[in-house]
């Protein structure tokens, strides 16, 4: 087990670092749909690579992997293990379906799975009751994970700010992806996807 959680926190800070830069690209969408892309596209540039994706896909596997390990060798937990264990498992869920998806996305739907990929689901009824959930809990889900971390550290008051950040940044990313911020609609070809015009 101890090599497991060797390479669940090995895993961490490769997958930590493309999910930060992911984040900061759809926190750019405060600035506009515009700036979102530019972001992606800036960004695009390291890890479309072929090698990088490839290691980036693996490391997400790993990292889901190893977490469920780490999660059916607990026995007894506290309260802060049972909330990194159940945010942990939420996140190895939505990295399969939205890792899954954007596979899909390109491969099967020849589409550019950019911000509108992203955001057709937060735009189209009823398929709101699924996605709004679904991304507010993703990243309010990673920012807990880390934060129960840092409380193993430094103590239960830790989990304080990491949680308040989570749903900050949670709500503005699936409020910018609907376009309650600023004006935004998703063209219809990603619209589509969900309902025929």
């Amino acid at each position: 087990m101890r090599a497991v959680r060797k390479l669940h926190r090995a895993g961490a800070l490769l997958v930590g670092v493309f999910v930060l830069m992911h984040l900061a690209n759809h926190l750019a969408a405060l600035g506009g749909i515009a700036a979102h892309l530019r972001f992606m596209e800036a960004a695009r540039v390291v890890y479309r690579q072929p090698l990088v994706e490839i290691i980036l896909l693996l490391a997400v596997a790993a990292q889901a992997g190893s977490g469920l390990r780490l999660l059916a060798g607990k026995r007894r937990m506290d309260r802060i293990a049972r909330l990194q264990a159940a945010s942990g498992a939420y996140l190895a869920l939505f990295l399969l379906i939205h890792v899954s998806a954007v596979l899909f996305g390109r491969a099967v739907l020849d589409l550019d799975t950019n911000v509108h990929f992203a955001a057709a689901g937060l735009q189209v009824w009823p398929y709101q009751l699924f996605f709004v959930p679904y991304y507010f809990l993703a990243v309010l889900a990673l920012f807990t994970h880390l934060g129960c971390a840092l409380a193993r550290r430094a103590g239960t008051a830790a989990l304080v700010v990491p949680v308040c950040a989570g749903v900050l940044v949670s709500s503005l990313v699936v409020a910018a992806l609907m376009g309650k911020l600023l004006p935004y609609e998703v063209p219809q070809t990603y619209r589509n996807t969900y309902v025929q015009s």
